[in-house]
């Protein structure tokens, strides 16, 4: 058994000390499921982190116990705590992009897993690692395995992580986000080779993530946290039938389908508590429709030895009636002109190999892909990881230019995006804009929230001065969720969905008419993802903005797109209204591709 008991975990940051877990409690058994979910910066992954002894250098363990099979980890030398890691206790990281070493060969690092966790050296070792690659889906291992991690795709590099954690057959795994960067059908293969792990060696699972319909199809038990806290635990099944939280039912509300098309999500107002404060009652009071006065009592008024004493605190009164989203009175906006057309786009990369890194033949990336995007329309882009969906978008935002090999013809309100020069081309990236799907990798370290949303500002929109700028920054991260004091911190005090609420802002702060969302809400959960969905839909609705929006969320294609296109092997094998198309497909790869979807349980509504 992996058990945690009444875990406190503290972090120095400025201006004042952070709670980031605070007494939580939680145990593991060989061969189960544990999902912990919650929104992002509830202590999910400092969690994750903890039970590995891997926290940040301002971060500190000050009490409760860690224990695997009786022994207390938080006892072990670092050499000790080696030998657990990795080799009992499995990581599969969020940011593939940054845990991987980018200077070593993806199977240099998977055969130093297995030498280091199992007793093959050698060959042997290098053919078991080619057996994982392929075992996770990554197509051509034999050649594949001698790639760096930046010639692989995101969803590819997070194969390669979950692949180089499981080669070294641990008794459990601690799986942060291990499907946030996959598609649906590779998700779903990952998804069955841990089910069957689990059978035939016992392996237990903690599983964060903000996907509820994988945690509905794979969790034997549920734990819901909130600012640090766990506020609802029990049995998948009984979770998403009956949530007995009013933050669980309203997290369940805010799922994105066909059925909620044309109306807000039911987003939660507000975001999670400053972890800097001390809490009395229910945390979740603030953000609540159907607080009491009890809710707001000291905890020891409400039984606080009882794990379940908000249960008694929000029915001490009558709850008011939650309070579902209005049916939007705002017709769809009328399809205008093409903004957009991209015809015949190919994109040809060079293959490189030998010792000099000669180049030796070209792999087409995207072959013949012919599209229109309306003005103040949404085109979603779907397909397998390594289709050419963000190749595509990269592209067309003019960021492969000297890296590739580019034909056919990107058409911007009738200019050719691909022939811009200059000032041109300045005034053509003020007019399209990215939002990249791994926000860690996308956001300068260096510099501070309000610094990186005013960078673009100062390049593109010189006639604004700096208390325009100023104002704008201010709007802007207000609108996406984030704190205004949130402004003057670095990105990795943040957690990966308040990157991507950062990167979501930065692209929007330049007002553009066209913005290609790489995964924009992959990293996010769901009451923030409703709040984003929300967001762009308001803006596409007050400014005409279009949308290229890649994802392999087909929930938010549902919702949010007006026309879908499907990629596999470079090409468009499918295209059209959205709504047609993923209720009855004529492709067969797009029949297999909404097959692999994982179904959550139908959200409650009181």
């Amino acid at each position: 058994m992996l058990q945690i008991d009444d875990l406190h975990v503290e972090l120095d940051a400025e201006p004042a000390l952070l709670r980031a877990i605070d007494g939580l409690s939680l145990s593991i058994q060989r061969g189960e499921t544990f999902a912990l979910v919650g929104e992002s910066g509830c202590g999910k992954s400092m969690t994750a982190l903890a039970l590995n002894r891997l926290l940040p250098e301002v971060g500190r363990i000050t009490g409760g116990r860690i224990l695997l099979d009786g022994e207390d980890l938080l006892a072990l030398s670092e050499s000790g705590m080696r030998r657990v890691r990795g080799g009992r206790i499995g990581m599969i990281f969020q940011e593939p992009g940054t845990s991987l070493n980018p200077v070593l060969k993806v199977g240099e690092q998977l055969i130093e897993a297995i030498e280091s966790h199992t007793p093959l050296r050698g060959e042997a070792a290098r053919a078991k690692a080619i057996d994982w690659l392929r075992r996770v889906g990554i197509p051509q291992p034999e050649r594949r395995i001698d790639d760096y991690p930046f010639r692989m795709s995101g969803g590819q590099k997070q194969r390669v992580m979950i692949a180089m954690t499981l080669s070294a057959e641990p008794d459990f795994v601690v799986a942060d986000e291990p499907t946030t960067a996959l598609d649906v059908t590779i998700q779903a293969q990952i998804l069955d080779l841990l089910r069957d792990l689990q059978r035939e060696r016992g392996l237990g699972l903690l599983l964060i993530t903000h996907d509820l319909a994988v945690v509905a199809g794979m969790a034997h038990r549920v734990a819901l946290m909130y600012a640090g806290q766990i506020v609802e635990m029990a049995a998948a099944d009984a979770f998403f039938a009956r949530p007995q939280h009013p933050y669980a039912q309203a997290l369940l509300r805010a799922l994105p389908d066909a059925e909620r098309r044309g109306r807000p999500l039911a987003a939660i107002p507000g975001s999670v508590p400053p972890l800097s404060l001390r809490f009395e009652g229910c945390r979740y009071a603030p953000r609540c429709d159907r607080v009491v006065p009890a809710c707001t009592s000291s905890v020891p008024q409400l039984e606080a030895a009882s794990p379940l004493h908000w249960v008694r605190c929000w029915r001490a009164g009558d709850p008011v009636a939650a309070a579902a989203p209005t049916a939007s009175t705002t017709e769809p906006t009328a399809a205008g002109a093409v903004l957009l057309s991209v015809r015949d786009l190919t994109v040809s990369f060079p293959v490189r190999s030998g010792l000099l890194q000669r180049v030796t033949g070209r792999f087409d990336a995207v072959q013949g892909v012919s599209f229109e995007l309306h003005a103040g329309r949404t085109l979603a882009l779907v397909g397998e990881s390594g289709c050419g969906k963000t190749t595509t978008g990269k592209a067309i935002v003019q960021l492969l230019r000297g890296r590739a090999t580019l034909g056919g013809q990107a058409l911007l309100d009738g200019q050719d995006l691909f022939t811009l020069q200059g000032e041109a081309l300045r005034q053509a990236r003020r007019r399209v804009q990215i939002v990249f799907q791994d926000p860690f990798a996308s956001l300068n370290p260096r510099l501070r929230v309000a610094e990186v949303l005013e960078e673009g500002l100062v390049a593109l929109c010189p006639e604004l001065d700096a208390d325009a700028r100023r104002a704008r920054i201010e709007s802007m991260a207000e609108r996406v969720g984030l704190r205004r004091e949130a402004l003057l911190r670095f990105p990795h005090e943040f957690s990966g969905g308040q990157r991507q609420r950062i990167a979501i802002a930065r692209a929007l702060a330049v007002q553009p008419a066209l913005v290609v969302c790489d995964e924009p809400t992959s990293a996010l959960d769901v009451s923030v993802q409703a709040q984003i969905l929300n967001l762009m839909r308001e803006l596409q609705r007050e400014l005409g903005l279009s949308y290229l929006f890649i994802t392999h969320n087909i929930g938010v294609v549902a919702y949010a797109a007006d026309e879908v296109a499907v990629m596999h092997g470079g090409r468009i094998v499918e295209q059209g209204p959205c709504t047609p198309v993923l209720a009855q497909p004529a492709h067969a790869y797009t029949r297999e591709l909404l097959a692999s979807v994982p179904r959550a349980c139908p959200p409650v509504t009181g």
